[in-house]
């Protein structure tokens, strides 16, 4: 990975560094991702675990209630803000927008960018690497 993609919360305490690439980034349009941010998307970068280095600072997690069961949102255990906030959080363009059946009707979905009225299957969307690297990380050997 060329570009070092870095962030943290909003006091400092936590701070950490992307090893790689994502996998893969969601624009999440579900009404759980905007009523828990209080924005009209969330942008998910998918990625392995331990592709995430802390460089300081220990979130915790936080079981969250959703449509679909609970979900955990990590935070700083200081000053509370949801991670993974990135420095530069327009540095990611999403590959696929979801759930756009709950869109801000306002909002406008780029003609060049898959989208989905709820979820996508991986498979037919995902490039080949970015499944192995699924697979691997769930320490799955089908693709």
């Amino acid at each position: 990975m060329a570009r070092k993609f870095t962030g943290g919360c909003a006091c400092g305490s936590i701070r950490y560094q992307l090893l790689d690439k994502p996998m893969f980034v969601h624009c999440c349009h579900c009404d759980d991702c905007q009523r828990l941010t209080g924005s009209a998307f969330v942008l998910n970068a998918i990625i392995e675990t331990q592709a995430i280095k802390l460089l300081r600072g220990k979130p915790v997690a936080v079981p969250v209630p959703r449509e679909n069961g609970s979900h955990d949102i990590y935070r700083c255990p200081s000053c509370q803000t949801a991670l993974w906030t990135l420095d530069e959080p327009g540095a990611l363009q999403p590959d696929v927008h979801i759930y756009t059946r709950t869109k801000a009707k306002w909002l406008k979905v780029p003609s060049g960018t898959p989208s989905f009225r709820d979820y996508y299957n991986t498979r037919n969307l995902w490039p080949r690497a970015s499944l192995k690297r699924l697979n691997a990380a769930l320490a799955r050997t089908d693709s």
